[in-house]
């Protein structure tokens, strides 16, 4: 959790206290980040929170327009009383209403005149989660630089991307089951 001088606190993205650490480098608006997202209850549910930590990375791509102020609102909800819960409820409704946030094919369709007020509207009609004033914290753009150094320390290039207790894992696809999950983390 950081405390920001101001004195909010950003919670932690992070669910399960076990030895095999997951850390998933997701991007809040990509339709194989919200295939991974959806899988996520299943995962802990049948890996144990005892067994497994998943920590969520937002990663920004800057091909999906709204993305950076998509990715400051799940930020944002994480400094309000429902800290990393709410931070999950306003991903949950961002992938399950993807269109609304995000251009078709990265250039044109009906949110081409979309402004970041208009999309922190829509996450708080979607989510009923209030992020708007939240969003306006300063040094919240520290704890969005810090995902984003922490993936590029670490070579992620694209979402959703896996590493299993510090090490990347390319063979890990939101494709997968999660059977095949469970497996390639040695918890199955």
């Amino acid at each position: 959790m950081t405390t920001d001088s101001s004195g909010y606190k950003a919670d932690p993205l992070v669910w399960g206290h076990g030895p095999v650490a997951l850390e998933i480098f997701v991007e809040p608006t990509c339709p194989f980040s919200a295939r991974t997202f959806g899988k996520l209850d299943e995962l802990l549910a049948r890996a144990g929170e005892d067994r497994l930590t998943v920590k969520l990375r937002l990663h920004s791509q800057p091909w999906h327009q709204f993305s950076p102020a998509v990715t400051r609102a799940i930020l944002a909800a994480s400094t309000t009383p429902g800290g990393k819960t709410a931070a999950r409820t306003v991903m949950a409704a961002v992938y399950a209403h993807r269109e609304a946030f995000d251009l078709t094919e990265h250039r044109t369709g009906p949110n081409l005149d979309q402004s970041i007020r208009g999309i922190l509207q829509l996450i708080e009609r979607y989510s009923g989660i209030e992020v708007a004033k939240a969003f306006e914290l300063p040094g919240l753009d520290r704890e969005m630089k810090w995902h984003a150094r922490y993936a590029r320390q670490n070579g992620i290039h694209s979402s959703p991307t896996f590493m299993v207790n510090g090490m990347v894992m390319p063979d890990m696809s939101s494709g997968d089951s999660v059977d095949a999950w469970l497996g390639k983390l040695g918890l199955a």
